[in-house]
């Protein structure tokens, strides 16, 4: 069976350590048929410049495109190289936004959320001091919101800020009082033929689950979600490739024959042996 990951980070990423070539190289050793180099630009954020905390996305992520772009030739007898982008946050700043997929072709976005309009990063909240019920209330409402955005082809870690919940407060929310929130977010990926993403870093993190769970997998298949794309979300050269066959069984036991890659944003369909 063919192995992809299609969420590795590189040190054009604010927050990962390895070189486009070391991704490479790690994928090779671990037998990965294709790979996807998804460097983070987080839109609102793209007008500070230097003086962001992330960095410049003027300078990261054309460095990202040149570095894969080598890639791609270097290893084309060794591995697919996809050239993609991890977009944070597209409906915070339409115009940061045309102006980040203005930076290349991309064969592949991934779409997330990692903070709401005015609050820090879900990594930074206190969770003793949150409402925590209100703020997934807001997170799943901008996630539907970025589900319709056009400009993507996979929505990233559906359940992030629980892989912090769990990690800080040791508890795992329940999501039923969010199930038609969770379904709006599906049924507008379904209906606009986006992908849904099983990201395997949790696997390896306290909450110990794909971001979403086999469950949530389940609902989408059963709901009519065609694609979901499989990423290990890793931002160091260790971790390429790592949990991608259990994040393939997930898919299989939420009801995929299937997962899939893409390039210049067209679905390639990966079968899921029996």
């Amino acid at each position: 069976m063919k192995l992809c990951d299609m969420h590795t980070h590189s040190d054009n990423s604010f927050d990962a350590k390895s070189t486009v070539d070391e991704l490479c190289q790690a994928a090779i050793k671990s037998g990965l048929y294709a790979m996807a180099v998804t460097d983070h630009c987080e839109a609102e954020f793209i007008n500070l410049g230097e003086n962001c905390e992330f960095g410049s996305f003027d300078r990261q992520i054309p460095q990202s495109v040149r570095d894969i772009n080598s890639a791609k030739e270097k290893y084309r007898d060794k591995l697919l190289v996809i050239r993609g982008l991890e977009l944070g946050e597209p409906m915070h700043d339409p115009e940061q936004t045309s102006h980040a997929l203005a930076y290349a072709d991309f064969d592949f976005i991934l779409a997330s959320v990692h903070n709401l309009r005015g609050r820090d990063d879900f990594y930074y909240l206190d969770y003793k001091t949150v409402d925590v019920t209100e703020l997934l209330n807001e997170y799943f409402d901008e996630l539907a919101e970025t589900a319709a955005f056009e400009h993507f082809d996979s929505l990233a870690h559906l359940t992030y800020p629980l892989r912090y919940i769990v990690e800080r407060e040791g508890y795992y929310p329940d999501l039923s009082p969010f199930s038609e929130k969770i379904d709006r977010i599906f049924n507008i990926l379904i209906q606009n033929k986006k992908a849904l993403e099983i990201n395997v870093s949790g696997l390896f993190k306290p909450i110990g689950r794909t971001l979403p769970d086999e469950p949530l997998v389940r609902r989408f298949f059963e709901l009519g979600g065609e694609y979901v794309t499989i990423g290990t979300d890793s931002h160091s050269s260790k971790m390429v490739g790592k949990g991608i066959e259990q994040g393939i069984a997930v898919a299989k036991a939420a009801g995929y024959k299937h997962y899939a890659i893409y390039r210049n944003h067209k679905p390639i369909l990966i079968p899921i042996e029996t």
